[in-house]
């Protein structure tokens, strides 16, 4: 796996956890790009299996990132349905070019969300075609009211 491979993983990945719904005010995010545009990130991407140092989990605990919906309220974005083969390679990947650049792998991570959302946001990548809408339906905020 090299970094543009890695990039598509990703993207692929956090694409199909699309749409989402903030369970706060209701907002749905229809895609990434949607995410991408209207949230505000809160703290650094972790790697929890990484702090820990296990590198190939078998459960594995994950990598999250984390952004603020304009209420306020804090969404997650996460491995969580990550082929495990695929997220081993990520993991290998991530550890391997961490040690070669001479940076933390957090630091790594905060490097490739840049590129992630550079991306999604040049490429436009909406929701895939045939998933399903917000559960509410709902796209502005004050509807939930």
């Amino acid at each position: 796996m090299n970094e543009a491979e890695l990039i598509e993983v990703a993207l692929d990945h956090i694409s199909s956890k699309f749409p989402k719904e903030c369970k706060c005010c209701g907002k749905c995010y229809e895609s990434f790009v949607d995410f991408a545009r209207h949230t505000t990130y809160v703290g650094d991407p972790i790697s929890y299996d990484a702090e820990e140092g296990d590198w190939k989990p078998l459960n594995p605990i994950g990598t999250i990132g984390m952004a603020n919906c304009s209420c306020g309220s804090t969404l997650a974005i996460s491995t969580d349905g990550m082929d495990l083969a695929t997220l081993w390679k990520v993991m290998h990947w991530v550890r391997g070019e961490s040690k070669r650049r001479g940076i933390s792998g957090g630091e790594l991570l905060i490097e490739l969300r840049t590129k992630i959302d550079s991306r999604v946001l040049q490429a436009g990548r909406e929701r895939p075609e045939g998933r399903a809408e917000c559960p509410l339906g709902n796209t502005d905020p004050t509807e939930a009211l």
